[in-house]
């Protein structure tokens, strides 16, 4: 009677082991699942980064018939470093990370936006801080050590010499220019087009004092993981720059439609792509 018991449940176990086994999802299923992930790099609130890149968002869904979703990281280093770990299937970062990521961590260029990318350096209008010598002696605001405006406003402040400047570093530019605004800091690094995009009475209350040249800016790298993607998403995202959503998205935030982008306008970024690197080690 025993025997015959515990031959019964042995056969019972087999089935609901045999049954687990058939139900469990295969890795190749529970891969389709997973959410695609678009790093962007926190030139601004999550919340407006979010926003603004869902028409790119439902693009790379269509196409790749899986879900897709956006994220951010707290500063630019933080997104570097998550980047470099392969926490991104694209991340779209400015241009000396985007160097970055395609020597270091194997991430393939996809394109980049027509506009050009310039920093500038901003101050309140009516305030005291209206030329360069003005700077010495007080604080100037940037985004993070590894972001692409910052590191070339700490090389204009170097140019010039300015006495007993001191980098106070913050999470965005409408938080630059908020502070400037409050008298918190004399000016303030961020992109032409993050100035673009705040408030008009915001941007009424700021004066420039420097602008850069033309930089590599947005680049979208593909993780290398996904390479036999890279040419069926550069189609799409072309294709999807000439619908109406994506007009409308390109006119609403400045970007002047999709272009490709070159090894050698990402190479010319090596040095400030190595200044990342330092940071990183630095663990700063």
């Amino acid at each position: 009677m025993t025997k015959r018991l515990f031959s019964g449940l042995a056969v019972l176990c087999s089935a609901i082991l045999c049954g687990l086994t058939v139900a469990a999802p295969s890795p190749a299923l529970a891969a389709q699942e997973q959410a695609f992930r678009i790093g962007i790099a926190p030139h601004t609130s999550a919340r407006v980064i979010i926003e603004q890149y869902q028409p790119v968002r439902r693009a790379v869904e269509a196409a790749l018939g899986r879900p897709v979703e956006i994220i951010t990281a707290p500063d630019f280093t933080a997104f570097a470093r998550r980047a470099v770990d392969q926490d991104y299937d694209i991340a779209v970062t400015t241009g000396h990370q985007a160097q970055l990521l395609r020597k270091d961590a194997g991430y393939l260029p996809l394109l980049t936006y027509r506009s050009d990318f310039r920093a500038v350096l901003v101050a309140a209008a009516k305030g005291p801080y209206q030329t360069e010598a003005s700077l010495a002696g007080t604080t100037v605001l940037g985004l993070s050590p590894s972001s692409l405006v910052t590191l070339w406003g700490q090389h204009w402040l170097a140019d010039r010499k300015l006495p007993n400047v001191q980098i106070r570093y913050v999470s965005a530019a409408d938080s630059v220019a908020q502070l400037i605004l409050a008298g918190d800091a004399s000016a303030g690094f961020m992109s032409l087009a993050n100035r673009a995009k705040l408030a008009p009475e915001v941007q009424a209350q700021l004066s420039t004092i420097a602008e850069s040249q033309p930089m590599a800016g947005r680049v979208y790298m593909l993780n290398g993981r996904h390479a036999a993607l890279a040419d069926p998403l550069r189609k799409a995202l072309f294709a999807f720059g000439e619908t109406a959503e994506g007009r409308s998205y390109f006119d609403a935030n400045q970007l002047g439609g999709y272009r490709p982008v070159t090894g050698e306008e990402l190479e010319a970024m090596e040095p400030l792509a190595d200044e990342v690197r330092g940071v990183l080690k630095a663990g700063k």
